[in-house]
C-alpha cells in the first residue's frame, strides 16, 4: 500500500444539508457526536495502511482544513506519508472544480510528482468502514485498468443508485443512472440483489491520467466520474467491480450516503440503539478524529420525579452538562448544556448548544453555538415551527437555523 496515493473528493457544497452546511463543508458536519462526516473515510485510509493523501476542499473549507491540520497531524515526512488539503488553485484553468473528475485534473501536476503506481479515489461523506487493502488486492489479482467499488442493493432500490451491469466474470460492461423502469441488472456476485457504485476507484495511475486529460478536451463533458469518465473507458480499459465487504459485520451491509437531512438524522438516531447497524466501539478498525480538551459529562440534580440530570439511550459527548433536565434517545456533541426540568427526546445536538430551562425539543437537530431560549417547544407543532424558520423535512425533523457566523464548534 506504500505505492498508492488516495485523494479524497472534499468539495461539495452539501446543499441538501442546508442549513448544517451553511457555514461549513458537508464532510466537516458533526457525526456521532465527537466526529466529523471526514473523519470514517480517513480512519479507513489508516487502518488500511494508507499513508499518503490528497483532499481537495473547495467551498466553506475552514472548518474542515483546521479539523484536519489540527487532529490528522499523525503522519511521518521521513517516511514520505503526508495528507495534505488542497484548494482550488486554478493551476490548468480560471474555473474552479467543474466535476469530480475536474478536481482530480487540476491537480494532475501533483500526481505526476508523487508518481504512484495506484492512485485511490473516494469520496469524504459517506458513513462506512472498509479496508481498501482489499479492494487493491482484488484490482491487482484480476489485472484491472480500474476498479469500482459496489455494494449489493435490492432491486426495488435501484432507482437511488447508479447501478453497475457486470458480465459473469465481474466485469463492468455498462452503467444506468438510477433506473426506474423496474428491472434493474442483477449482479454477478449475487442473482437476487443489484450492484450500485459506491464512489470508490483503484485507478492504474497511468490510465487515470490519460483519462483526466481526454476528459478535460471534451467540451461536452460534465467532468464526472461516474457519467463521463468511466463510461468512455469501457470501451478499451479493464473495468472491474469490487464486491464491498463490510467489516462493521452485521446482517446488513453498511454504507450510508447522509447527504440529506433525513438520511443524516436516521444515521444518528441509530448509533444510540442497543444493538446498532453501525458500530462506533469496534476496537478492531478504530475511527479517529480531533478531540478537543474537554472535562467529563456531568449529570446534577437528582430530585426523583422533578429536577433529574438523566440521560437515556442516548450519546453525551465530553464537556456536556446535563442540570436537571432529561435527555433520551439522542446525540449530544461536545460542550452542550441541558438545563432543569428540560426533556430532549430524538434528537441531535451539536457543540456548545445551551437549551434553557423548561423547553421541550422532540425530534430536532440544533445546530453548533445555539441558545434554546427558556420555555421553548420545538418538534411538537409543526406548523409553528415551519413559521418561526425552521426547516421541516420530508420526515417531519425540525432543524433549528444557525446563529448568524455559527461553525461546528468544539468538535473542530
Amino acid at each position: 500500500m506504500q505505492n498508492i496515493l488516495a485523494i479524497l473528493l472534499a468539495g461539495g457544497a452539501g446543499e441538501r444539508l442546508s442549513p448544517l452546511t451553511c457555514n461549513t463543508a458537508k464532510p466537516a458536519v458533526a457525526f456521532g457526536g465527537t466526529y466529523r462526516i471526514i473523519d470514517f473515510t480517513l480512519s479507513n485510509c489508516i487502518n488500511s495502511d494508507i499513508r499518503r493523501i490528497f483532499i481537495l476542499t473547495q467551498y466553506k473549507a475552514l472548518e474542515l482544513t483546521r479539523h484536519i491540520r489540527e487532529g490528522w497531524a499523525i503522519f511521518s515526512g521521513e517516511l514520505n506519508e503526508f495528507i495534505e488539503t488542497i484548494p482550488p488553485m486554478k493551476r490548468i484553468h480560471e474555473d474552479w472544480y467543474l466535476g469530480t473528475a475536474d478536481a482530480v485534473y487540476q491537480n494532475i501536476e501533483s500526481i505526476r510528482i508523487e508518481n504512484p503506481e495506484m492512485t485511490l479515489i473516494l469520496s469524504g461523506d459517506h458513513i462506512y468502514k472498509m479496508d481498501y487493502h482489499e479492494m487493491v488486492d482484488w484490482h491487482c489479482r484480476h489485472e484491472a485498468d480500474v476498479t469500482i467499488a459496489t455494494i449489493q442493493i435490492p432491486p426495488e432500490e435501484a432507482e437511488r443508485f447508479g447501478v453497475v451491469q457486470l458480465d459473469h466474470h465481474c466485469r463492468v460492461i455498462g452503467f444506468e443512472e438510477k433506473p426506474r423502469h423496474g428491472n434493474p441488472t442483477r449482479s454477478a456476485f449475487n442473482p437476487a440483489m443489484v450492484s450500485a457504485s459506491m464512489g470508490i476507484y483503484v485507478f492504474n495511475t497511468a490510465t487515470l491520467l490519460q483519462a483526466l486529460v481526454e476528459d478535460a478536451g471534451e467540451a461536452e463533458s460534465s467532468h464526472d466520474f461516474g457519467r463521463d469518465v468511466l463510461p468512455r473507458l469501457l470501451e478499451r480499459a479493464r473495468v472491474m467491480a469490487y464486491d464491498f465487504r463490510d467489516l462493521n459485520q452485521k446482517t446488513v451491509r453498511y454504507w450510508r450516503d447522509v447527504g440529506t437531512l433525513d438520511a443524516y438524522f436516521d444515521a444518528n438516531m441509530d448509533l444510540v440503539e442497543v444493538t446498532p447497524e453501525f458500530n462506533l466501539y469496534d476496537s478492531r478498525w478504530p475511527i479517529r478524529t480531533r478531540l478537543v480538551q474537554q472535562p467529563p459529562a456531568k449529570f446534577v440534580f437528582a430530585t426523583e420525579g422533578r429536577r433529574m440530570g438523566v440521560a437515556l439511550d442516548s450519546i453525551v459527548s465530553p464537556g456536556c452538562i446535563i442540570s436537571g433536565g432529561r435527555v433520551m434517545h439522542s446525540v449530544l456533541s461536545p460542550g452542550v448544556r441541558v438545563n432543569s426540568y428540560c426533556e430532549v427526546e430524538n434528537c441531535i445536538l451539536l457543540s456548545n448548544c445551551h437549551i434553557g430551562r423548561n423547553s421541550r425539543l422532540r425530534k430536532a437537530i440544533v445546530p453548533a453555538n445555539t441558545c434554546i431560549p427558556e420555555s421553548t417547544l420545538i418538534g411538537f407543532d409543526l406548523e409553528q415551527d415551519r413559521a418561526r424558520g425552521y426547516t421541516i423535512t420530508e420526515n417531519g425533523v425540525v432543524v433549528v437555523p444557525p446563529p448568524d457566523g455559527a461553525a461546528q464548534g468544539a468538535v473542530s
